[in-house]
């Protein structure tokens, strides 16, 4: 089995850190990108070239099966045994061991040394505590002290602590990694487009439990009938020429809503999983789901569309997938990325993978090959957050819903659940989305560079109301010489019969006076992983027909 370029150079990486250095390396490949093979590779060479033994952990069955059938198809002369409870093997004593972490962390005295262990989705391995992963890995580094540890895994960061890597963890040091554009660009993963629209989900009033939406909150926001049709009526209508539309919930109830809604509105079948569903059922709809259906279903019906509840996240492979749906909002990029990379995966029947967010996950954590944990806010003051009572003005524990020393309600918090639209924002980083607004209001200021000095030249700052509380700003360079000054005196010939002003005063003046052409549409371009929108295009009405010296004060 011929290993693709990147593939092979993450091999060499994992090689010349183990050669070079005495800590544990990590590999950084996004999903899609055939980690099962790299894994292999380093497994096959362990055993062959320096006669060691290896054990592959894993968190799901799905992940064992496929690294499992990867060492065979590379390295068929090699014994690989599996370990699994649910899979029901208890292979032991193999050159190379595919084990579910669930069934071997407390047994790792059971299993024999292992001179490498590699750990597929290794961001799993928490930093800290005493988790599945840290306890295993602690009793093998008992049993064979020389023993090291390679990572692979898409997303090198956790929630909870940030980067996997450092000097006091199991994994030290990213020694290879790979972007998402990077094998977009070159033909190994399907290209992501996003839905244009206009508008933006605001989850501001949502609180957080351990670093995540507090799930209660959310399930009574989005389980709502109105809701849950007019997204449902959306995602219909963006995917009538999709093969497969996975659809990813907040909760049991939500997703038994949508199918539903799905059902019965539209006269669209929607397979469900969760957690819970018996696995011969489950097996069937993924096969369904796939397109892969084994010959007893050979008479059902192709499924095209699936949701579920947090269990199709990883060590789902279905290359059709060509529309990822987000209807849940989720303060994890990890999430979000594993998510999402479910339509990575190139296939014949599709072009492109749609991404439709009506979380607001995109603009939380920004275009999914530039995600990155943000950096944990430290506080200096530990007063705990309160609110005040409108009524009496006491200050009160935030968790209250009514006043203690009053009784006075608290108003709800001021929140939207995830929007009936998807989001307009671009799933990859540079991605271009033009959007024409009507222009509600103007206000002009004179506006003077931050911390520049009290002669600097200053210029004429619009901003246009879009939205009900949406605004764009453009800079008009009065004072400014050279290019600056060139464009502020075309913009200023295109609104006004009197001469460009060399003062922003003078500016300020003018349009104040209402002798400027109203603009009328903003077309505004924003490109994903850029902070700022900008103008790109405006419709101007009639310029006024009058010259400052004949307008009235």
């Amino acid at each position: 089995m011929q290993l693709r370029n990147y593939q092979q150079a993450a091999v060499d990486a994992v090689y010349d850190h183990l050669r070079n250095r005495d800590d544990n390396p990590v590999a950084v490949l996004p999903t899609g990108a055939g980690k099962s093979l790299v894994l292999a590779k380093i497994a096959s060479d362990a055993v062959n070239q320096w006669n060691g033994r290896v054990l592959i952990l894993a968190h799901v069955k799905e992940l064992l099966d496929q690294n499992a059938d990867k060492i065979r198809r590379l390295c068929p002369d090699i014994n690989v045994g599996l370990y699994s409870a649910g899979l029901k093997k208890r292979d032991t004593n193999t050159p190379v061991l595919v084990a579910g972490i669930q069934s071997v962390y407390k047994r790792a005295c059971d299993l024999n040394p292992f001179d490498l262990v590699i750990v597929d989705e290794a961001h799993l391995i928490s930093k800290k505590g005493d988790g599945m992963y840290r306890r295993f890995l602690a009793d093998c580094k008992v049993i064979n002290p020389h023993v090291r540890v390679i990572g692979l895994t898409a997303t090198p960061f956790r929630l909870d602590s940030g980067m996997i890597c450092s000097p006091d963890h199991f994994l030290n040091h990213v020694c290879y990694e790979i972007g998402i554009k990077e094998l977009i660009r070159d033909g190994y993963l399907c290209p992501l487009v996003s839905k244009a629209g206009v508008n933006r989900a605001d989850f501001g009033g949502l609180h957080l439990r351990a670093g995540e939406f507090v799930s209660e909150e959310v399930e009574s926001l989005v389980n709502d009938d109105a809701l849950v049709s007019a997204a449902c009526a959306e995602i219909v209508k963006l995917t009538v020429d999709r093969w497969a539309v996975l659809i990813f919930a907040s909760s049991v109830a939500h997703g038994r809503r949508v199918v539903e809604v799905l059902r019965v509105n539209h006269g669209i079948e929607c397979g469900f999983v969760t957690g819970e569903t018996p696995a011969d059922e489950r097996d069937e709809l993924l096969a369904r789901f796939r397109g892969d259906a084994p010959t007893s279903l050979l008479g059902a019906d192709p499924l095209r569309f699936l949701c579920n509840v947090n269990v199709l996240t990883t060590g789902f492979d279905a290359p059709r997938v060509d529309c990822v749906v987000m209807l849940r909002p989720t303060m994890s990029p990890g999430l979000l990325y594993q998510c999402v990379g479910r339509g990575f995966r190139l296939h014949s029947d599709k072009q492109n993978c749609l991404v439709l967010d009506f979380g607001g996950n995109i603009e939380r954590h920004g275009p999914i090959d530039q995600i990155k944990p943000k950096e944990k806010a430290t506080r200096t003051d530990q007063t705990p957050p309160a609110k005040e009572c409108q009524k009496c003005h006491a200050l009160v524990a935030c968790g209250y819903a009514n006043c203690p020393e009053c009784g006075h309600p608290f108003p709800p918090p001021d929140r939207e659940v995830h929007e009936a639209k998807a989001s307009e924002a671009g799933v990859l980083s540079g991605e271009v989305t033009d959007t024409q607004h009507a222009v509600q209001d103007v206000i002009y200021r004179i506006h003077r560079k931050r911390d520049a000095d009290e002669d600097a030249p200053r210029c004429l700052r619009v901003d246009y109301m879009i939205g009900l509380d949406h605004w764009q700003s453009e800079f008009i360079c009065i004072e400014h010489s050279g290019y600056a000054r060139r464009k502020a005196e075309a913009w200023w010939r295109d609104r006004c019969l009197d001469p460009c002003p060399t003062s922003a005063e003078e500016a300020l003046d003018i349009a104040d006076a209402g002798l400027l052409a109203p603009a009328e549409t903003l077309t505004i371009r924003s490109i994903a992983g850029q902070k700022y929108d900008r103008i790109i295009k405006q419709t101007l009405g009639a310029i006024p027909n009058a010259a400052l010296e004949e307008a009235p004060f």
